[in-house]
C-alpha cells in the first residue's frame, strides 16, 4: 500500500450503531471487497478480522475499536469499527473525537434504536458529518422508507437516499441508482454474489422517477444559484449534484442514505462509492485551534509543525505501550522527539506501525491525516496533546462518562498482588472509564466501570492477559448523595493540650444546586476574618468531607458551599486546624439540609415477541421501573422504561427466560434520581453493617 497519498484523496471515517446492527459485518465486507483481506470471517463463528480479541470472538460483540487501512478507487481510507454495547461507549468516544467521517448503520427492521440515538448525538458534538447505510434489508419486516423517516424526524437528520432498494424481505433483489438512474442487481451464485446493471423495470419506474425527483430538489435546496436553476425548469447535471450534496455532506446539512445487506454482500460497493464521494478527507476540515489560551491554530498540512491527538492506549503482548495517534499537521518519522504539550514533557518515537486490526506494519514516517500506532510513548494518554517542541499546541481533549457500577477484587495469594497491580495499572491505562480505588476502610481494591459486562471483560483480561487469579465481590452501584434545603451554620474548632493549640472558627451555607451541577465552592468572607492563605485549606475540608459523605458514605454531589465568616488566632491556627474545622462543619451541616440518596437510572429498551408483552412489561415494573413506550416494530413489540441499575443485576438472563429466549434488552445511563426513603435505609444500614461507613 503506498504511503505518500494526497491529503484530498484521504478519508478517515468509523462505523457506528446500535448493537447487533451489522458493524463488524459491514467491515468484513468492505475490507474484502478493497481487496484488504481475501476470507471473510463472520462475527457468529467467531472468524471476524476486526474482532480480533478472544473475548469478542466467543461473544460474538465487539468490545475494543479497531482500526485498519485500505485503498478504494485512488483513495486511502482508514477505517474504524466501533463497539455498539453502552458498556464500552468510551470507544466510540475516542474513536469519534479524531474522525472526519462517519457511516451511521440502522437495522431495516429495528430502524433508529436506544444506542443509534446516542452514537448519533456523540457525532454531531464532534461535528462529524455522516452517510446512512441501512442494512438487513433481506430480513422480513424490513422497511427502508420508514428507517428513512425515522433518521428524519427521531435523529433530525436530513436523509437523502442516494439509491432505493428493488424489493425487501426475502425479495430484496438490488438497488435503484438515483445518480445514474439505472436498477443494480444482486444475484447470487453459490457463495458469491454477481452484481448486474439493467434498465429500471417499467413497475418501478414511477417511484425511481420520485425519489430521483426528491434527490435533485434536496441538492437545489443546499445552494442558490442551483436553486435558481432549479426554478427556472433547468434540469442539474449528475456532476452538479455530486458536487453540492459532498459539500451539505461534509457542512452536515445531509445524510446521503444507501442500503443493502451485508451479511449476503449486498450493496457494499456502492457503499464504499458514496464513502470516497461525500464524505470529507482532512482537507475538507477548518483548522484546528488550541483548546485554551492563546489564539494558536494550525491548518491541516504536511507543511505545518507537526500536532497529533493520543485518543487510545493499547496493551500489545509483542511491542508493550501502543498509543493511537491522529495527525492533523506535520510529519513525524521513527527517532523524532515530540513535546506532550499536556504534561510538557518531551518523548521520542521509538516506533511507527500502521494498524490492521491486531496486526502492525512498520513505516518509517506518518504525515497529515494519518491515524496510526506509535511505540515509546510511555508517559502519554488518551486526550494528551503531541506536537513540535519548537511550536507547542494542546489540542482540545476527549471528555468521558463517570463510572456507574463497581466491585471489589482481591489477589488469590500474595505472589498474585504484584500482578494484578501491574494488570490494573496497564487496564486503567488503556480505559479512562475505568477506575482503581482503595477503600482504606475495608481494605478493598475496587473497581469502578460503565456497567457489569465492562467490569466482566476487564477482570477476565486480567486473567487471561496477565494471569492474575482474583475473587471479585458482587457489582455495587455508584450512589451519591446530596442536600435538598439551604442549611447554615458554625463549627469552631479548639484544641489545647500543652504548647502549641489549634485553633478554626468557621461559618458556612449549604445550598442545593440543580442535578448535574457539581460542586461549587464560594468565598464570602470579608474583613480578612479568615485570612486568604487558609482559605484554600477551608475548599480541602470540605472536599474532604463530600468524598464519603455523613449520609450513606457515598460521594456527595450538587451543592454549593460558601464560607461567610469565621475567625482564626494569630498562633494556634494552621492548614490542619481549617481542614478539620470545614469537614466537621459541612458532615454536622449535610445532615441538616435533608439529604437524599441518589442512585443512577437506565433507559432501557426491551424487545419481545408480542405473545410475551405482559411478561417483558412486568419485569420492568418489578424493578421498581417505569413504563415511558410501548411501539410496534417488524412484528415485535418494543417497551421503552426507565429503570434504576441496581435492579437491572440479572437481567439479560431474567427476559431470556420469560420470553424463551427470544428477547433482548439495551440500556444506557440517563440520569441520577433519588432513591425512595425506605430504600435509601436498607441500603445505608447494609453498609454499615458491612463497615463501609461510620
Amino acid at each position: 500500500m503506498s504511503e505518500h497519498v494526497e491529503l484530498s484523496r484521504i478519508r478517515n471515517i468509523g462505523i457506528m450503531a446500535h448493537i447487533d446492527a451489522g458493524k463488524t459485518t459491514v467491515s468484513e465486507r468492505i475490507l474484502f471487497f478493497a481487496g484488504r483481506i481475501h476470507k471473510m470471517g463472520e462475527v457468529h463463528d467467531g472468524k471476524a478480522v476486526m474482532d480480533w480479541m478472544d473475548q469478542e470472538q466467543e461473544r460474538g460483540i465487539t468490545i475494543t475499536s479497531a482500526a485498519t487501512t485500505l485503498e478504494w478507487d485512488g483513495h486511502r481510507v482508514t477505517l474504524i469499527d466501533t463497539p455498539g454495547h453502552v458498556d464500552f461507549t468510551v470507544e466510540v468516544e475516542r474513536s469519534l473525537r479524531v474522525l472526519d467521517g462517519a457511516v451511521a448503520l440502522f437495522c431495516a427492521v429495528g430502524g433508529v434504536q436506544p444506542q443509534s440515538e446516542q452514537v448519533w448525538r456523540q457525532s454531531e458534538k464532534y461535528s462529524v458529518p455522516k452517510i446512512a447505510f441501512i442494512n438487513k434489508m433481506d430480513r422480513v419486516g424490513a422497511d427502508f422508507y420508514s428507517v428513512v423517516g425515522e433518521i428524519q424526524t427521531e435523529l433530525e437528520g436530513n436523509a437523502v437516499p442516494i439509491v432505493i432498494p428493488i424489493g425487501a424481505g426475502e425479495n430484496f433483489q438490488g438497488v435503484i441508482d438515483l445518480l445514474d438512474m439505472k436498477a443494480v442487481y444482486f444475484e447470487e451464485d453459490g457463495k458469491n454474489t454477481i452484481v448486474r446493471e439493467a434498465a429500471i423495470p417499467d413497475e418501478l419506474k414511477a417511484e425511481a422517477v420520485k425519489w430521483q425527483a426528491n434527490l435533485v430538489e434536496k441538492s437545489a435546496e443546499q445552494d442558490d444559484v442551483l436553486l435558481q436553476k432549479y426554478l427556472e425548469g433547468k434540469s442539474l447535471t449528475r456532476d452538479e449534484i455530486l458536487t453540492i450534496i459532498r459539500k451539505a455532506t461534509i457542512a452536515r446539512r445531509v445524510v446521503p442514505v444507501y442500503c443493502g445487506s451485508a451479511f449476503k454482500n449486498k450493496g457494499i460497493r456502492r457503499l464504499l462509492d458514496g464513502i470516497v464521494r461525500f464524505l470529507p478527507s482532512p482537507a475538507d476540515l477548518p483548522p484546528i485551534i488550541q483548546a485554551q489560551g492563546e489564539s494558536v491554530q494550525r491548518t491541516h498540512s504536511a507543511d505545518e509543525p507537526f500536532s497529533a491527538l493520543a485518543f487510545k492506549v493499547a496493551a500489545d503482548r509483542h511491542m508493550g505501550k501502543l498509543v493511537f495517534i491522529r495527525i492533523y499537521s506535520g510529519e513525524i518519522k521513527q527517532g523524532d522527539t515530540v513535546l506532550n504539550s499536556t504534561h510538557n514533557s518531551e518523548q521520542r518515537i521509538a516506533r511507527l506501525v500502521r494498524m490492521h486490526a491486531d496486526k502492525q506494519v512498520t513505516i518509517e514516517e506518518a504525515s497529515c491525516g494519518d491515524i496510526v500506532a506509535v511505540v515509546g510513548l510511555s508517559q502519554t494518554r488518551t486526550g494528551d496533546t503531541l506536537c513540535c517542541v519548537d511550536n507547542p499546541i494542546v489540542l482540545e481533549s476527549i471528555e468521558f462518562p463517570a463510572p456507574v457500577m463497581s466491585i471489589s477484587i482481591q489477589p488469590e495469594n500474595r505472589q498474585a498482588s504484584e500482578r494484578m497491580v501491574e494488570a490494573l495499572h496497564a487496564l486503567a491505562d488503556e480505559d479512562p472509564t475505568f477506575l482503581v480505588t482503595f477503600d482504606q476502610e475495608t481494605s478493598e481494591t475496587i473497581l469502578s466501570g460503565m456497567g457489569e459486562l465492562h467490569l466482566e471483560v476487564l477482570v477476565e483480561r486480567m486473567r487471561r492477559e496477565f494471569h492474575v487469579e482474583a475473587k471479585v465481590g458482587r457489582p455495587e452501584v455508584a450512589y451519591r448523595e446530596t442536600g435538598v434545603t439551604a442549611v447554615d451554620g458554625e463549627y469552631k474548632h479548639v484544641k489545647q493540650s500543652g504548647g502549641r493549640g489549634q485553633y478554626a472558627h468557621v461559618c458556612m451555607r449549604l445550598d442545593p444546586l440543580p442535578a448535574g451541577s457539581g460542586f461549587e465552592f464560594v468565598n464570602a468572607v470579608r474583613g480578612g476574618r479568615i485570612p486568604e492563605n487558609y482559605i484554600p485549606a477551608v475548599e480541602k475540608g470540605v472536599v474532604k468531607a463530600m468524598a464519603h459523605g455523613p449520609f450513606g458514605g457515598y460521594p456527595v454531589v450538587d451543592m454549593r458551599v460558601t464560607v461567610e465568616d469565621g475567625s482564626y488566632h494569630e498562633v494556634d491556627s494552621s492548614d490542619m486546624a481549617f481542614i478539620e474545622a470545614s469537614r466537621v462543619c459541612f458532615r454536622t451541616l449535610f445532615l441538616k439540609s435533608k439529604p437524599v440518596l441518589l442512585e443512577p437510572v437506565m433507559s432501557v429498551e426491551v424487545t419481545v415477541p408480542e405473545l410475551y408483552m405482559g411478561p417483558g412489561s412486568g419485569s420492568i415494573c418489578q424493578r421498581r421501573g417505569r413504563i415511558e413506550s410501548m411501539e410496534d416494530q417488524g412484528g415485535t413489540k418494543i417497551i421503552n422504561g426507565m429503570v434504576p441499575l441496581s435492579e437491572m443485576f440479572g437481567y439479560s438472563n431474567t427476559i431470556r427466560t420469560l420470553s424463551q429466549g427470544r428477547g433482548s434488552f439495551t440500556m444506557h445511563f440517563e440520569r441520577y434520581e433519588a432513591v425512595p426513603f425506605d430504600q435509601a435505609e436498607a441500603l445505608i444500614a447494609k453498609r454499615r453493617a458491612a463497615n463501609k461507613i461510620h
